[in-house]
């Protein structure tokens, strides 16, 4: 199977995905693609989830609009789930990690609470994101990387840039 040149940025909400993916593409040129932001803008949602206040995306749909971009290559895709993407779309996946201290501030501060908040640190926790890299893909093109603090922010841009 041949891997087109895009990579994915995952991880838990407030893991840093779309910090580090942002100063990616600012050094790279590369396209940085928040799936999120795409859902909403082209109304690619499918329901909205009144327990957790977040929209839902319609996955399929998310594929298939974003599927010509893919092919060009030279994106950097960011999501929080991995699992409905083509195989073939990315030659290298990097799933961030945060210790549980720091990411329940994050959340806290982006005014999660209650289950959500619960959700989420419970995702970290149990490595679901990781797993679902590691069932979706072939484990020789995913790389976990810690993302606690500032210096890690940097280490894991290098990184990731250098091996565009």
């Amino acid at each position: 199977m041949s891997l087109l040149n895009n990579i994915l940025i995952t991880g838990t909400p407030c893991s840093g995905k779309s910090t580090v993916a942002k100063k990616v593409a600012e050094i790279s040129g590369w396209e940085w693609i928040n799936i999120s932001d795409v859902a909403k803008r082209e109304n690619l949602i499918e329901s909205f989830d009144e327990t957790l206040n977040c929209p839902v995306i319609d996955e399929d749909e998310v594929v298939d609009f974003l599927e010509p971009r893919m092919m060009k290559g030279k994106c950097i895709l960011e999501y929080h789930g991995c699992g409905f993407f083509p195989e073939d779309w990315f030659r290298s996946i990097f799933v961030l990690r945060t210790e549980t201290s720091y990411l329940y501030d994050r959340l806290v501060a982006r005014g999660y609470s209650g289950r959500k908040l619960n959700d989420n640190m419970e995702c970290e926790i149990f490595q679901v994101i990781l797993e679902e890299a590691n069932d979706t893909f072939d484990s020789s093109i995913i790389q976990e990387l810690q993302n606690n603090i500032d210096e890690d922010l940097d280490k894991n841009v290098q990184l990731i840039a250098s091996k565009l």
